[in-house]
Parts: structure tokens; sequence; C-alpha cells
């Protein structure tokens, strides 16, 4: 998987943390650079961290499943893109929460958002995929889009939300389409 291929999931699986951001970004009444960056590190740590358990736990099954792994991946990145266009329809995105960084909220974001990036991990196992420098690129996407993200819903709309899990989610179809093609037609 190339850099560009690998920035595009990155991408892709941050767009949840962004539109968590953009929220939490609405919520708040005064935005600073340092609670951007509290809320990037958060959202980039955890996106950064469940890859990488992903990729530990599907490694255990990669001889079992090597054979079809093409197909897990598309299922996975296409179910990942699926649900994420389906909550960026779902009404109930204009909840964003209270208006506080305490610990245990944003730890409960931070890994409710990051779910799907476990799964991407499993993904980047089954196709032998460098994890460290996976998981560096989606900390760092992650991080600068979440705080980017904070910033922006302070000043903005909430339209960004849905509008960037639309977008994350074709994303990760396209990706595992891809992904499904090369494998399938031998390119």
């Amino acid at each position: 998987m190339n850099f560009i291929e690998l920035f595009l999931i990155a991408a892709g699986v941050s767009m949840d943390a962004f539109a968590v951001a953009v929220c939490k970004g609405l919520s708040l009444k005064e935005m600073s650079w340092k609670n951007a960056f509290i809320i990037g590190l958060y959202f980039g740590g955890f996106q950064s961290g469940m890859p990488f358990l992903g990729y530990l736990l599907g490694s255990q099954f990669m001889d079992a499943i090597n054979a079809f792994d093409h197909w897990i991946a598309f299922i996975l990145l296409g179910s990942i893109g699926l649900n994420m266009i389906k909550e960026a329809f779902s009404p109930g995105l204009d909840d964003c929460g209270d208006s506080s960084l305490h610990p245990k909220q944003m730890l409960m974001l931070a890994v409710a958002t990051s779910i799907d990036a476990l799964a991407v991990g499993v993904t980047f196992s089954f196709l032998k995929v460098q994890i460290l420098p996976a998981i560096i690129l989606i900390g760092i996407t992650s991080f600068v889009l979440s705080a980017l993200g904070a910033r922006l819903g302070n000043r903005f709309e909430a339209q960004f939300k849905s509008k960037a899990e639309f977008f994350g989610g074709l994303i990760l179809i396209f990706m595992g389409t891809k992904i499904l093609l090369e494998q399938t037609l031998g390119g």
C-alpha cells in the first residue's frame, strides 16, 4: 500500500473524530488552541492506537484466511464506510453533548470514534501493511483534523460534521473496492 492510499485511509478513519471534534467545538463557548490541541491528542492517540491493536489481532489469524483476506478487507472497509454515510444522514447528529473537556467524557468519545480504526488495523494485517508508518500517519492525520475541526466547529455550523462523515465513508468504500479489484483481477 503506497503513501497516498494510506493517507486516504487515514483521512477516512479520521472523519468520525473530525465530526465529533466539530461538534465539540460547537458546544464549547471558547475554543483556544490549547483546547483544540487536547481534543486532537485524544482523537489522534486513539485513532493510531486502535489500528495497532487490530493489526496485532489480525496477525494471529493471517495464515488461516490468506486466500480470502481481500474480501475481508473489502467487507470491513465497505461496512465502515456505509455506516459512516448512514450516520451522516442520521437526525441525531446535532446533539453535541456537554461543553466540557472532562477526561472521562473525552476518553469515551475517543474510544467510540476509533472503533472503526480497530477494524482497519485488522485489514492492515491481512494486507501486510507496515504498521508503524501507517499508525503514525493515522495519528498525525487524526490529530490535525480533530484540532482543526474543533476550531472550525466553534466558528461555524454543524453541517460540516455530516459532510465529513459522508466523505470519509466514501473514501473507505473506494479503498475497500480498490483492494478487492486489485486482488481479484490481479492488478
